[in-house]
């Protein structure tokens, strides 16, 4: 095997341990899988979730006496993760793969189905010569990472040592995920976070770059981009189960957003 590059692990053992060094390890975890332990610490309640370690843990994942898979770990060569592709993402900011924590993501609906399409396509692209074949590899990590980004519940962890501006921006992250199809405005998630508009705006944009409202406004379109093309809901239930107050302002919305109505998205 070429330890240049990536290899996707099934966790299929009663006991996964860590296979490579000097990699970074995208754990997705699911079904049968119940414990983790990281550098002898174990950690429950891990079913559905990624985990994002560093090269220097020591790790092992410890499921019920079952041939089913328990999902998949994702090795990732340290020089690979230092390629300038990841540079500017939201994921990098933020220290996504912490020195300081271990970063657990719990996935959103119908998420993991991407999340697995991501890395299957990984894994069939290793065993291939296909010309370009790291370019695709690269593009595809961005992928899986842009989507951990963006539509997940990012760091559920937070420890003392993180910059205070930049786990406020996780937190908002967090309750957007968590409350978007109640709440749609910026200043209802300050109260939340028990911080004024203006200190949340400026949070977000010295650590991304996006003012706060770009955040609540792009999951909404990514919700409901995915609920007009993969759900068979009429568009009034799509605009009342996202949280709009009228079929009418949803419609407004997402023009405003796409430049396409939502019925013109349907056609497409």
């Amino acid at each position: 095997m070429n330890h240049d590059t990536i290899q996707v692990s099934r966790i299929v053992n009663k006991t996964t341990l860590k296979q490579r060094e000097n990699c970074y390890a995208f754990c997705r975890v699911q079904g049968e899988a119940y414990s983790i332990e990281i550098n002898k610490k174990r950690h429950h309640n891990i079913a559905n979730s990624v985990f994002f370690l560093q090269p220097d843990l020591e790790w092992k994942i410890v499921k019920k006496d079952s041939y089913a898979s328990s999902g998949y770990v994702l090795y990732i060569p340290k020089p690979m993760m230092e390629n300038p592709t990841f540079k500017n993402l939201h994921i990098t900011e933020i220290c996504l793969f912490s020195k300081d924590e271990i970063p657990k993501i719990n996935l959103a609906p119908g998420i993991e189905k991407r999340i697995l399409a991501i890395i299957e396509m990984l894994d069939e692209l290793v065993s291939t010569n296909l010309k370009n074949k790291e370019e695709a590899i690269l593009s595809l990590l961005k992928a899986l990472f842009v989507y951990c980004d963006g539509k997940c519940n990012i760091k559920s962890v937070i420890t003392e040592k993180s910059n205070l501006k930049s786990a406020l921006v996780i937190k908002f992250k967090k309750c957007i995920d968590q409350q978007i199809t109640r709440y749609h405005e910026v200043g209802q998630y300050a109260q939340m976070l028990n911080v004024s508009d203006k200190y949340l705006n400026d949070c977000v944009k010295k650590t991304l770059g996006v003012n706060a409202k770009y955040l609540i406004d792009e999951q909404l379109v990514m919700r409901s981009r995915h609920n007009l093309k993969f759900s068979s809901k009429s568009i009034k239930e799509i605009s009342f189960d996202l949280g709009f107050s009228s079929p009418d302002y949803f419609s407004f919305f997402f023009k405003k957003q796409t430049g396409i109505s939502p019925s013109q998205l349907r056609k497409n």
